[in-house]
């Protein structure tokens, strides 16, 4: 366990990215006088967003419950977009007048200007976890943001460590079935798709290509998979309609 820092996971979560979103942060505080260490759980919904807007908030959120820089902060996230934006390409779009090299206006420009305000004056070392793959403190984080995302609102702790109910929230050991998951995951993300199956109010569709679903589910509450086979295209379509 960290003696001298503190430690934060933050994750975030998009329905349809954009669509419904939600964050979630750890942040586990050293003792102050002698009371022990302390966790804070964070989360927070947003009903039309991006995925890396939530990356951003969650670690904005989790930044601006620390107000004492004695501390040195260890900032654990699975966004490559928040640690290469806060590590190199914010320096360059601020010299630019917030443009990219592509002269381009930057994307969630509010929320990069308050993630360089909640950074000053703190000594933040920021460090890339790989998401879904059994990393505790990430993978508590990504169940806060997404039952955020999904509508409904998780019991957030706030209290003493000692009373956590998951005490090993500092395991940074990937997990091997998570990881084998992830693998297959990956794969299957890359395997030809049969069709696209849609579940939105109550109704589900069929789609052959991907920009009829993501046409039917942009920016609603929805559910959407794709179908590797017929058979997988039928098995959704009986779970989704019980």
């Amino acid at each position: 366990m960290p003696l001298e820092s503190i430690t934060i996971f933050t994750d975030g979560s998009s329905r349809g990215n954009p669509g419904p979103g939600g964050f979630g942060a750890v942040v586990v505080v050293p003792p102050i006088h002698d009371t022990g260490y302390t966790i804070h759980e964070l989360g927070g919904r947003e009903t039309y967003t991006t995925n890396n807007r939530m990356e951003l908030t969650a670690v904005i959120k989790a930044l601006q419950q620390i107000q004492d820089s004695r501390f040195k902060i260890q900032v654990f996230t699975d966004s490559s977009y928040v640690i290469n934006g806060i590590t190199k390409w914010v320096f360059g779009w601020q010299k630019n007048g917030w443009k990219t090299k592509e002269k381009k206006s930057v994307e969630n420009r509010d929320l990069w200007e308050m993630l360089v305000g909640v950074t000053k004056g703190k000594q933040i070392e920021w460090k890339q976890v790989s998401g879904h793959v059994g990393v505790v403190g990430n993978e508590r984080c990504d169940e806060i943001a997404t039952a955020f995302a999904d509508g409904t609102k998780p019991a957030l702790y706030q209290g003493p460590f000692s009373a956590y109910g998951i005490q090993n929230v500092f395991d940074m050991k990937e997990s091997a079935s998570a990881v084998k998951e992830k693998s297959s995951s990956r794969a299957r993300s890359k395997a030809k798709a049969y069709s696209y199956v849609s579940l939105v109010g109550g109704k589900i569709e069929v789609h052959k290509t991907w920009g009829e679903c993501e046409a039917r589910v942009k920016g609603k509450v929805a559910r959407f998979k794709k179908a590797t086979s017929k058979e997988e295209e039928a098995s959704l379509i009986s779970e989704w309609g019980q």
